[in-house]
Order: structure tokens, then sequence, then C-alpha cells
């Protein structure tokens, strides 16, 4: 039995990274952030076969697993990619997937880069103000608040009762309105159904929930990538910085802080790779198993991210430094499909430890 990463599985995170090594430096972050055009970044992960990783081989994909693409978002948070994957790539393959949906034309053309999903779900998680959508047969009326992935051109939408549907961006009675949030590398919207058309997906509360573990479980890898990222600039700015004419690195305060981090993120690596793991291959497992690691990495990625901005001193809080990007990334991903206090009262309702 093997408990690390295949040969596959580790050549396709490095190819990723290389990609976006090259790709997207701080400074294509930045412009991201003034002008939100990703195309270009697009294109190199459609050339890699990113759209396509959890469709099925018949349907134009790669075919891949949960595991796989964790290893992709963990990536992509490492680098704060400012891209879609969340919905295009995982949650609306997975939905059609677990509806049983017959979908190959439109899954072809996710996989080939030409079709983008965005995902708007997080209301049905937990309505917040006058946000929720209702449906009446194949119409959706109603708000979907920090809708991800937009604009797109088609939404995977759920409504109050955890119905899932797909909407086109075209359809009657949609509006999609820039919805800006902390994170600057990410676009959500607000999406307003006024009687809208729409095709079912499936009226069962499972497939939607387990389209939500996906979710969540992509989400804290990306914070596991951004965390990474920033202990290892702190780390490194630990080792340059001076004071008192020596390397604040050599300082006992400093050395704790940076261990701390180091203590707390690399345990949670093997907790992403199991849940992915649970999501392809042990579905009894697979909801509690994302809920633990969604919660767990939004604490630990919290402290990470206010820790590595200590150990950077006045220099945190720049621009030129731009630790924010990952600060802010990090703090969406804690909120996203369940804050860490929602996730844990659902882990427990499902072990019988609340009534």
């Amino acid at each position: 039995m093997e408990f690390g990463l295949s040969e596959e599985q580790t050549l396709l995170q490095d190819s990723v990274n290389r990609f976006l090594d090259a790709q997207v430096p701080l400074d294509r972050v930045r412009a991201f952030s003034e002008q939100p055009d990703d195309q270009d970044i697009w294109q190199g992960l459609t050339e890699l076969g990113i759209p396509g990783l959890l469709i099925p081989e018949s349907a134009g994909g790669v075919g891949m697993g949960c595991l796989d693409a964790a290893l992709v978002a963990e990536a992509l948070g490492h680098h704060v990619t400012p891209s879609t994957f969340l919905g295009t790539v995982v949650m609306a393959p997975l939905a059609l997937a677990y509806a049983g949906a017959d979908q190959d034309e439109l899954l072809a053309r996710i996989a080939s880069g030409q079709t983008r999903v965005g995902v708007a779900v997080g209301d049905a998680v937990a309505a917040r103000q006058d946000a929720g959508i209702t449906s009446a047969g194949s119409r959706l009326t109603g708000k979907a608040i920090f809708a991800m992935d937009c604009p797109a051109d088609y939404y995977l939408v759920a409504d109050s009762r955890q119905r899932l549907f797909l909407v086109a961006a075209d359809a009657a009675g949609l509006t999609c309105q820039g919805l800006p949030t902390i994170d600057r590398t990410r676009r959500t919207a607000e999406l307003t159904f006024d009687a809208t058309p729409a095709q079912l997906l499936s009226d069962d509360p499972e497939v939607f929930a387990r389209t939500v573990d996906a979710g969540r479980v992509m989400l804290a890898a990306d914070t596991l990538g951004a965390a990474q990222n920033m202990l290892d600039q702190a780390v490194e700015y630990a080792k340059q910085r001076e004071q008192f004419n020596r390397p604040i690195a050599s300082f006992q305060a400093v050395k704790h802080m940076c261990a701390e981090m180091a203590a707390e993120l690399e345990p949670c690596r093997a907790m992403i790779w199991y849940a992915g793991h649970a999501l392809d291959e042990l579905p009894e497992e697979a909801r509690l198993t994302a809920c633990h690691a969604k919660a767990h990495l939004a604490e630990v990625g919290k402290l990470v991210a206010k820790t590595a901005t200590e150990v950077h001193g006045g220099m945190g809080f720049t621009d030129l430094v731009g630790l924010h990007y990952w600060f802010k990334r990090i703090g969406f991903n804690r909120q996203m499909l369940g804050a860490p206090e929602l996730v844990r009262e659902e882990a427990a309702r499902l072990q019988g430890l609340v009534a």
C-alpha cells in the first residue's frame, strides 16, 4: 500500500507549477487585479489539459480523479492564480456526473476550454441576507450572491431545496453583476433570476452534498498552497532582513514563528491528499473528511497568513511585497461553501454529536 503520490501525480503537479512559475508572476496577478482578464492563463491551463481533468476520456477529457484536482488546486493557490477553476474544472463536471446527466457535448466544450461554468450554490449551504433561489418547475427566481468563476457561459445553481440547475448565461431574466470581494484574484458576481428558464440536473440533496464536498476540498487545497507560499516567503525574508547587524532569522522569536507555521501546515498536506482520495474511493468517509479538511485548513491558513505577515513586519502590509494577495485569498477560501464554524457543526451532526 502506498501512502504518497504516484509518479504521474507528481509529474502533473510539477508541470502545472512550472507553467505558473513562468506565466503567473506577481506582476501578472497585479495586472489581473486592475483589469480582470485571464484569457492567456486559461489558454495555458487548457493546453495542459486542466479543464478536462475530471471529465471522462469518452467526452474528450483526461479522466483523472479528485485527488489529482486537489494537487492542481494547491498549485493554483500557491501562485494565487487569477483564473477559473472551481466551477468549470471541478464542481460542474462532478455535478453532471453525480446527477447522471447526458451532457457529453457540454463536457466536451468544457474539456476543450471553450466553455466555462460559474457556480452559485453558496446560498443553499447557508442563506445570507435576502439572497436565495426558489424554483417553480424549470424556472428560477431570486438572488445568488458571491457566485464564483463569473462571468461564465453557464452557471451551476442550487435552489433553497438543494436542487441543482444548469442555467445558460444568456437565459431570459438572468442578470450578472460583478461583486468584488477582498480577494482580487477571483471574479465573483451577484446573479439575479426573474422566472429564468433552467435545466434541472438533480433534485437529490445527496448530489448537491457530494458536489459541495468536492468544492470544499478544492478550497482547502487552494488554501494549503497559498499558506505554503506565505510560509516560504516569510522564511526567505527572515534570512535576508537584518536587524542589529544580523539576519532576523537568527532571532529565537522569529525562529519559533516560522517553526510554528511549518508544524501546523505540514500535516495538512496529508489531510488534503486523503480528502481527495476519499472523494474518489471512499464515499462513506468523503463528507466528514471534506468537512474536517475545509474547517482545519481555514484555521491553519488564517494562522499562517497572520504570522507570515508579522514576520515581514511593516513590509508585510505593502503592495511591493504583495503578501496581501495570498492573505486575502486565504480569507476568501475560509468563508466560501461554509465557514469553519458551520462546517464543524455539519461534521458533528454527521457523527451524531449534536441533536
